[in-house]
């Protein structure tokens, strides 16, 4: 076959440092704006960004030709020089180490868009850390807590 064909969603969870709640929401839509460009800058399709003071969600449709752990780097890198850049936050804004990538069939785009649009209206009901182990049972990923982020309940 000559060419190469691919159809890949992946919705990549990952935290602020701490899980402290910096990400404000005077800012977060340029920061949004600004992941979104991150992505698009490597030749990847942006479906939604969207988070919550401690935590963003990003859904991408993903090209065979870029490793997630690339993007995921790029993203955290690029979007904390942009936040200390424009000095949003006092001190040194950074995200924690890891982050959770979950994939997604095409027939389960518009539901996933819809959860990512929702976030504030889910954690109403949902702590993040409830969340995120709940994905990582979801799709039956083994974890162990010590190693999952640096929680401060």
């Amino acid at each position: 076959m000559p060419g190469t064909f691919s159809q890949l969603y992946i919705q990549i969870v990952f935290a602020v440092k701490g899980r402290e709640n910096l990400i404000s929401k005077n800012w977060c839509e340029d920061l949004h704006k600004y992941i979104a460009g991150i992505i698009k800058g490597k030749n990847q399709k942006t479906i939604i960004i969207n988070g919550m003071p401690d935590h963003i969600h990003a859904f991408v449709g993903l090209r065979p030709a870029m490793s997630i752990a690339d993007l995921v780097r790029d993203i955290k890198n690029n979007s904390s020089n942009f936040i200390n850049d424009k000095k949003f936050v006092k001190g040194k804004f950074s995200w924690q180490e890891g982050y959770g990538a979950f994939s997604y069939s095409h027939s389960h785009i518009g539901k996933v868009y819809d959860y990512i649009l929702n976030q504030e209206k889910h954690h109403q009901k949902i702590s993040f850390k409830d969340e995120y182990l709940e994905l990582l049972k979801k799709f039956e990923i083994e974890y162990d807590e010590k190693y999952l982020f640096d929680w401060y309940d």
